[in-house]
């Protein structure tokens, strides 16, 4: 998981229209129960999680990982990833406080999506006119492996996949790396829970997983201590 240079988030629903970022994540939706996320350290309130401007919520219908996000004006399934438009809730539900985590995360620093084909996304994406902002190749040969950053909004949208095209079915949205502001405390507090912080691809940041197999999350987390200062 990596990120882009962070961007000024805006804090309250005026800010975000007077400084308006395309495409803003508003909500992601999770087959999860929200008592497994609870016991991870996220404040949990009438079944969702508010994390900077989006919110996690939890639909439990028998479908596991993420199975939905809400964008502005991003509407439809983009290669095998379900989108829907924001509406008036969404954008009250952006208003509201946004109550502290025990485990110490302040912000979605990106959302993850997997693909067989990366170009074969790319292209679905910027149809959708969600403009490609950077690509990143490293490995060799079978190894090979790319990644390619969106914004969606105040939120890096990563995708990743191989460096050659594989047969397979459409992306799908795999995961989340979170923005921690102080990855020894959430380590205090989740314990055996939380692996060891460890350097992060990015210079000056540390990443640490939450072991959600043990919780019944069905989602991999990773937290990032926040970019350093500039």
């Amino acid at each position: 998981m990596e990120s882009l240079t962070c961007r000024k988030i805006p804090n309250s629903r005026e800010d975000r229209v007077m400084n308006y970022l395309p495409h803003q994540l508003q909500s992601v939706e999770i087959g999860d129960t929200s008592d497994s996320w609870g016991a991870a350290g996220f404040a949990v309130i009438d079944g969702a999680v508010r994390i900077g401007a989006p919110r996690i919520a939890f639909i439990p219908t028998g479908t596991r990982g993420i199975t939905r996000v809400i964008a502005d004006e991003v509407d439809g399934t983009i290669d095998g990833m379900p989108f829907g438009a924001a509406n008036a809730d969404s954008l009250e539900l952006a208003a509201q406080p946004n109550p502290p985590h025990t485990n110490r995360v302040i912000g979605i620093d990106h959302l993850v999506a997997m693909s067989t084909d990366v170009d074969r996304t790319i292209l679905a994406l910027q149809s959708a006119d969600i403009e490609l902002r950077r690509e990143r190749r490293f490995g060799e040969g079978d190894d090979a492996k790319r990644q390619a950053f969106f914004w969606l909004g105040d939120v890096i949208l990563e995708l990743g996949g191989p460096g050659v095209a594989q047969p397979g079915g459409g992306a799908a949205l795999w995961g989340l790396a979170l923005t921690c502001d102080d990855l020894d405390l959430a380590k205090d507090t989740l314990g055996d829970l939380l692996s060891d912080p460890k350097p992060a691809v990015q210079p000056g940041r540390q990443i640490a997983t939450i072991r959600t197999r043990d919780l019944d999350i069905s989602v991999p987390i990773a937290l990032l201590s926040p970019h350093p200062a500039r």
